[in-house]
């Protein structure tokens, strides 16, 4: 074992050393664990706080001279001063010279450029004043106010980056979660473990009871009960058989498991889940980019002030000079637009993060946006409103046999059949007859198209569809279609039993509603949005199905290739759609809609459309998710709010107003804690969106 260079953890070198050095070059090597947890953001987040204890560390002994008899002058003091003060300025204060240098290469203008221009003002007039005493006779030492500035900047910064973490803590924690290390069976059936960095796709790995189950992956062998909650927010154990999915990190149960590794590394739940909160949090929504719009117009009017300013002071009022240019560094300092920065981005990465801990992932705050704009919400069915698999509903007698013999006798026949609804009736015979289990049938016959013949214990059985009963001469009966007639228009798959040439019963299956759809749908419309439902399914199943979800408009014989128009359409009508869906053939329609809804881990394609991801497979949480969305736009609305107000109410203030009332000149540091309690203030009110709990 061997300890990675760049991040600190330790990777096993089995393949080669970890670095090698070319040329006098040395090139490192990082695990795959480490790539995932050493993030840009985190490298980042070091070099601030290396920038903020050099300015906080040399700002000590500049405060304490500038402001400690004897103050400072020109002389041993002034040079010690330019000494301390000329890295802060150009190694803590680089980032916003860089700044600055983008802006203007773009031909635009931003807060960089106000603090850039703020500090530099400062720092520059005070080596002046140090080198040349006698060029500037009203003169004085400020290298105390572009420190001390640029320190208290890059801690409203670094507040900003804690924010971003509190916003992913509670999902980046999950990466902690994997274990360290897997169990891989080799081919001749004898273990070994690995760390969990060299698990390969296709590897079998042997998971113990109330162990950890390492990377995604689907059950060879084995059966068990695994514990999703952090990942699903299931609170009940999932039952895990051979073919079964599991997820990494998650908790195995009481029994031994062996499984395929299907994604290792970036690819697997946890990773896509840090990656997904990650994008939120470096994204910029349409309302941040109309504030970076204001700011560009905002800083060269704020320039033209502060210029105003001293020359007013300076030349009109007769001033000294150091007067004028003290209310304008005051200007440049009070009005930069931090907190205008800080609005959205604190808001959002902070909405996104509470959504992360109520299994709602959001991609970016643009989806945030139009998350609150949305009028009309479309639902695919299956798999989104329905289960998506069949369950027996009906059992209807229609002769002398009980219901429990219909359905044994029905799941007799289709127990060797591969038809998609076999597999409902044997569920339903297995919870009926419990360890009696079902017979083999004696014979058995598929009739194509229209269902199955079978004998079992001298009886001759016929199963399927009604053209069945037609191919046999069996009588169905007047009381017997009406039934069979009024099942199909509840939207349900009907088979009828025939034993020895006579019907014996009907059996209905359907793919049943999910919990909360009629509350979710209520709560919608009470929200002043319109539910639309697609289908496959014919007019009459579909209208079933839409009256028992509660859901007025919807569209039958929807092929999934036909989604995306049908969202199109809809768009044209000048609606804001929202599409919810779960699977490969409703990515289109995700990609088309103004935001996409994933509903549950849903797959590949359509996470990658989706602006929104609910884990939980729970559709009130796309009730969660709107709520969120406008609570959190309307915290980003307070915030801008705030920020142009203050910068409006301050400006003239540090324009030399404050001296005019009272004979008191505001002082650049003073505004510069003004405008670090503005950003402070920001960041709170966008905390307060921690407290959020969706209404259900």
């Amino acid at each position: 074992m061997a300890s990675d260079p760049v991040c600190g953890m330790f990777v096993e070198a089995s393949e080669g050393a970890l670095h090698a050095t070319v040329r006098g070059t040395t090139y490192y090597f990082c695990s795959e664990t480490c790539l995932m947890t050493f993030t840009e953001p985190e490298r980042q987040l070091r070099v601030l706080k290396r920038s903020i204890a050099l300015a906080v560390i040399l700002s000590i002994p500049i405060i304490i001279l500038s402001y400690v008899p004897p103050f400072p002058s020109p002389g041993p003091v002034g040079w010690a001063l330019l000494a301390l003060a000329t890295p802060v300025q150009f190694i803590s204060g680089w980032r916003f010279y860089r700044g600055t240098y983008d802006a203007i290469r773009m031909r635009t203008s931003n807060m960089d450029v106000l603090i850039a221009v703020g500090t530099s003002a400062a720092y520059v007039y005070s080596v002046i004043y140090v080198l040349v005493p006698s060029a500037l006779p009203y003169g004085g030492l400020y290298f105390d106010t572009s420190a001390v500035i640029i320190a208290l900047i890059l801690v409203g910064k670094l507040l900003e980056e804690y924010v971003r973490g509190k916003a992913s803590d509670s999902v980046r924690k999950l990466l902690a979660l994997q274990p360290p290390t897997a169990r891989r069976l080799r081919a001749d059936g004898s273990e070994e473990e690995i760390p969990l960095q060299q698990v390969a796709v296709d590897d079998i790995l042997w998971v113990r009871p109330g162990e950890k189950i390492p990377t995604d992956g689907t059950v060879v062998e084995g059966h068990s009960s695994v514990d999703e909650k952090m990942i699903t927010g299931e609170s009940i154990p999932v039952e895990k058989e051979g073919g079964s999915s599991v997820i990494g990190a998650t908790i195995n149960g009481t029994g031994s498991l062996k499984i395929r590794a299907t994604r290792v590394g970036s690819d697997t739940t946890l990773s896509k889940i840090v990656k997904v909160v990650e994008e939120a949090q470096a994204s910029k929504g349409p309302i941040e980019r109309l504030a970076n719009r204001v700011a560009a117009y905002f800083v060269p009017v704020v320039i033209a002030i502060a210029l105003a300013s001293y020359a007013f002071w300076s030349l009109l009022a007769g001033q000294p000079f150091s007067f004028g240019f003290t209310t304008a560094v005051s200007i440049l300092i009070i009005a930069c637009p931090c907190a205008l920065g800080l609005a959205t981005p604190a808001a959002v990465v902070t909405g996104a993060g509470k959504g992360a801990e109520n299994g709602i992932l959001i991609k970016g705050g643009e989806y945030l946006e139009r998350m609150q704009k949305i009028d009309t919400i479309v639902f695919d069915k299956t798999g989104t409103l329905t289960r998506g698999k069949p369950s027996v509903t009906d059992v209807v007698r229609l002769s002398g046999w009980t219901e429990r013999e219909i359905v044994e006798m029905a799941a007799i026949v289709e127990k060797r059949s591969e038809h998609p609804l076999a597999t409902a009736i044997l569920e339903r015979a297995r919870s009926e007859l419990g360890r009696q289990g079902i017979p083999d049938p004696d014979s058995f016959e598929s009739v194509t198209g229209q269902g199955i013949r079978a004998a079992y214990a001298g009886k001759s059985l016929v199963f399927g569809n009604a053209k069945i009963l037609g191919s046999y001469k069996i009588d169905l009966g007047e009381d017997a279609r009406r039934k069979l007639s009024g099942l199909k228009r509840e939207g349900k798959t009907v088979m009828v039993l025939a034993v020895d040439g006579k019907a014996a019963g009907i059996v209905a299956a359907a793919d049943t509603m999910k919990d909360h759809v009629m509350d979710t749908i209520n709560q919608l419309k009470r929200m002043k949005l319109e539910p639309v439902m697609l289908t496959g399914d014919n007019p009459e199943t579909a209208a079933a199905i839409a009256r028992g979800a509660g859901i007025e408009k919807y569209f039958a014989e929807v092929l999934p290739a036909g989604k995306a128009d049908v969202v199109k359409r809809l768009q044209q009508e000048h609606k804001v759609v929202a599409m919810v869906g779960d699977g490969i053939n409703d990515a289109p329609a995700l990609a088309q809609a103004d935001i996409g809804i994933a509903m549950g881990s849903g797959s590949d394609i359509a996470v990658e459309t989706g602006g929104l991801i609910l884990m939980r497979d729970d559709v009130r949480d796309v009730v969660a998710g709107i709520q969120l969305s406008r609570k959190t736009m309307g915290k980003v609305k307070q915030n801008l709010g705030w920020a142009f107000g203050y910068n409006i109410a301050l400006i003239p203030v540090a324009a030399g107003l404050l001296y005019v009332v009272t004979g008191v000149l505001l002082n650049p540091i003073i505004a510069a804690v003004a405008m670090a309690l503005s950003s402070v203030s920001v960041t709170t009110n966008s905390l307060t969106l921690r407290r959020f709990k969706p209404k259900l």
